[in-house]
């Protein structure tokens, strides 16, 4: 068992690579663009989300929507593909462990209470990426040779 679970550990990474990355994406789309605008998010444009920032302390949201919006929507599908990844996970563990403050902060610890449960889980994953870099399977090693 060890040689098959030794032959599937690259394919698991990259899955949980591929996920971290792209489980970002939805929540750009809905901030940046108002998709999904059912899903009980205040803010449905830029302007909103900087409103919304500036209203929680994180000033200025001017600044903190676009740089927010850019991690979602651009590192995000990166570390999904393992392209410059130590590079796109870096923003996205900034990113998260912010969440995780704020998740703290409203909710506590559980999940169904608006805390920092999940939010927690996800910094662990992309952390992992941010010290190890995409694997076997992944861009960077595709066309660098390297985890980058």
């Amino acid at each position: 068992m060890a040689s098959l679970f030794q032959s599937l550990a690259p394919w698991a990474e990259a899955l949980l690579r591929a996920v971290v990355g792209l489980a970002l994406v939805p929540h750009g789309l809905r901030n940046t663009f108002g998709l999904f605008p059912g899903t009980g998010v205040q803010s449905h444009n830029l302007s909103e989300l900087a409103k919304q920032l500036d209203r929680d302390g994180y000033r200025p949201g001017r600044f903190w929507a676009p740089a927010i919006s850019l991690t979602q929507l651009v590192a995000g599908p990166m570390l999904a593909l393992g392209l410059f990844t130590r590079l796109a996970a870096c923003p996205i563990v900034i990113f998260l462990i912010v969440s995780n403050y704020e998740r703290w902060r409203v909710g506590g610890y559980f999940w169904n209470k608006a805390g920092l449960e999940y939010t927690l889980m996800w910094t662990v994953a992309a952390l992992y990426f941010l010290v190890h870099g995409g694997g076997a399977i992944s861009l960077d090693h595709l066309l660098f040779g390297w985890e980058f």
